[in-house]
């Protein structure tokens, strides 16, 4: 049977003794790792004759040259930092050869029994084709099986697939694959009501809190930011003026799935807490595939995470403009959000640039038939038109505070996608993610109850790192805080609180990745941390598929990137959500927060006829006297004390919070 909007697992032949054998020449292409293959119950195969789409995306030329060329444009120190290319000149650098085209149709063809006829290959340089399961098994000498998740979701698919040694080279990734499905996690918990709150009592995870500091150098809406963060109180404490500027160049992007802002809360917020910004002030909101807002304020749906990425953004860059990307329709976007689709980012990226949609990297081509959504939608209410591709342009600053493990997903999906990250590096655009909020594991219930990996003798002790903040070419921002008797006057500390069942270890994320190396723009910082900070904690080098996660009873991957790279305030924000007045905790706090803050770095560069910042970590790793230094607290989880804020870079806060001032001398320095 076709399963229409299912994910893709592959049955490993050997594993479980199937009768397939490999023949000579064929290479193992991809394969699920253990502890994902766990998660699934094994049922029946899949019939002979069923149909189901195969896309294979085919390698691109020169993305060997891809870091050296983003370090051209985005480096302090190159003669080429600003000179970012248009999306013509790096969809041509990249674009596949014609040999990759011909080898990989004239093979399929072979493999599959087909007439090469029936293999078209888009313009961009990938393969979609229907495919009988016995044909497709006969190609990646696999098997197709149902399985079940611990949800009770069928999905159907393979642990591992294989490809001939001549073909291999000039294929990324094959679909139906051996994509898992975790859940599209969002970076924010609220408390609930502050001491007074609203009607019916406190809210959820209520707990009493201390008398807040004071001191008289302060003045009085600044005597309460140990447990009461306000805009006024986060620019007090980073030095940020009130903004004036708002070239619609520099309008802030902000993506938003599954959630849905109020405009009734925005308002109440204004009112209380952001007086500058007029009532009434909304964002732009672009639809892509069907996604809508914004919704009334008792909407299930408006869980308060666009609710503070707008005000949070709005408090600190009106009169600019703040644009939300709301993707996918509500069908979708649930879908994702409670595990049953695992596609992250791909129908947005289609929608900001349009040769993603046919983008291949070693296999992977466009989206991904039961992890990333399908359009048109065939739900009763879900979108009916067509994927949306290249409609919208991308803002030169987006904030993201979605994430998953990276133990979630395939290497090579992750790869794929880090590569447009890459291309976007490369025509100036900066994009801040949320690093996540639970110390060293991943959420409560991804991958295992804790959150945290286990390995052999280990069970949930090893740490889980977060994708998209892995990915070497975006900027991983990491939570902060006050504590409740502390003012703006004093240092910061890792954001880490007990939030309530579910959320006791609520922590700035941070780690090493088990997929990317340390970038050489971080190494420095990295070896210092190591030679002077070293954490004392068993650690492990991850090899070129991360399979040994755990050797020698490691917690971490010591050559892996480090993440974060820079933080800001992530707790006790005040804000409205279904007309209450909540407390906030989180990095999605964060990461719009020093959005903003860049925003307005591009606005004065703007003002000078200079260009975007573009990708920023170069800079300020070659620059960490910009940022205020965090050295207190630390992000503990898998039954240890995690990383501790140290001197420098750390895996707690990275290089540290903003220092508006520096910054902006350091940003308009550059050309």
């Amino acid at each position: 049977m076709l399963l229409h909007a299912v994910a893709a697992l592959c049955l490993l032949p050997l594993l479980y003794g199937a009768s397939l054998a490999v023949p000579e020449g064929y290479v193992l292409h991809e394969s699920k790792s253990h502890h994902i293959r766990n998660l699934h119950k094994r049922r029946e195969s899949v019939r002979p004759d069923a149909i189901i789409p195969i896309k294979i995306g085919l390698t691109q030329s020169g993305l060997e040259d891809g870091y050296k060329r983003v370090l051209d444009v985005s480096h302090p120190s190159s003669p080429s930092y600003g000179k970012h290319l248009s999306l013509t000149e790096v969809n041509e650098l990249f674009a596949p050869s014609k040999d990759t085209i011909s080898n990989v149709r004239e093979w399929l063809a072979s493999a599959a029994d087909i007439d090469i006829e029936r293999i078209p290959v888009s313009k961009n340089g990938w393969i979609a084709v229907d495919l009988p399961v016995r044909a497709a098994e006969r190609a990646f000498h696999t098997q197709y099986y149902e399985h079940e998740d611990k949800d009770g979701h069928s999905r159907i698919g393979c642990d591992a697939y294989y490809l001939p040694v001549h073909i291999q080279p000039y294929i990324d990734y094959v679909t139906p694959g051996v994509k898992s499905s975790p859940r599209l996690r969002k970076r924010t918990v609220t408390q609930g009501r502050p001491p007074g709150g609203g009607p019916g009592g406190q809210g959820p995870g209520k707990r009493t809190l201390a008398h807040a500091a004071s001191s008289s150098r302060l003045p009085p809406d600044l005597q309460d930011c140990g447990r009461n963060i306000t805009p006024t109180c986060i620019r007090a404490l980073y030095d940020i003026p009130m903004a004036h500027l708002n070239d619609s160049v520099n309008a802030l992007g902000i993506y938003e799935s599954g959630d849905y802002f109020s405009q009734q809360d925005l308002n109440l917020f204004f009112a209380e807490y952001a007086p500058n910004v007029p009532n009434g002030t909304s964002p732009i909101v672009l639809s892509v595939d069907g996604g809508e807002a914004p919704v009334a304020p008792d909407d299930p749906n408006n869980t308060g995470e666009s609710d503070i990425d707008i005000d949070m953004s709005f408090s600190l860059i009106y009169p600019q403009n703040v644009i939300i990307y709301q993707v996918d329709d509500f069908p979708q976007a649930n879908a994702s959000v409670n595990g049953v689709l695992l596609g992250f980012l791909n129908t947005f990226l289609d929608a900001v640039d349009g040769s993603y949609c046919t983008y291949n990297y070693m296999g992977l081509s466009g989206d991904s038939p039961g992890l990333d959504p399908v359009y048109p939608d065939p739900a009763p209410d879900g979108y009916k038109g067509q994927l949306e591709c290249g409609v919208y342009n991308l803002t030169r600053i987006l904030s993201i505070s979605y994430g998953e493990a990276e133990a979630d997903l395939p290497e090579l999906y992750q790869q794929r996608q880090c590569n447009e990250w890459m291309k976007l590096a490369l025509q100036g655009h900066t994009v801040l993610i949320a690093s996540g909020d639970y110390g060293v594991a991943s959420y409560p219930g991804d991958i295992t109850p804790s959150g945290c990996l286990s390995g052999e003798g280990q069970n949930q002790t090893i740490y889980n790192p977060d994708f998209l903040s892995s990915c070497p070419y975006v900027t991983s921002v990491g939570a902060t805080q006050l504590y409740a008797n502390q003012t703006v006057l004093d240092p910061e500390s890792v954001m880490q609180d007990n939030l309530g069942p579910g959320a006791e270890l609520f922590a700035s994320h941070g780690g090493f990745s088990n997929h990317y190396t340390a970038p050489a723009y971080q190494q420095p910082a990295i070896n210092t941390y190591f030679s002077q900070h070293d954490p004392g904690l068993p650690y492990y080098v991850a090899n070129s598929n991360a399979s040994n996660i755990g050797a020698n009873g490691g917690v971490y991957n010591r050559a892996g990137r480090g993440i974060p790279d820079i933080s800001a305030n992530g707790a006790f924000f005040r804000a409205y959500t279904d007309l209450v007045d909540y407390h906030y905790f989180g990095t999605s706090l964060a990461a719009p927060l020093f959005a903003s803050v860049l925003t307005l770095i591009n606005e004065e560069r703007t003002a000078v006829g200079k260009g975007p910042i573009g990708f920023i970590n170069p800079v300020l790793y070659a620059n960490p006297g910009a940022l205020h230094d965090i050295t207190n607290g630390s992000n503990p989880n898998c039954g240890s004390a995690g990383f501790h804020a140290v001197p420098g870079w750390d895996p707690a806060t990275g290089l540290g919070t903003p220092n508006y001032p520096k910054l902006l001398s350091l940003f308009m320095s550059l050309p």
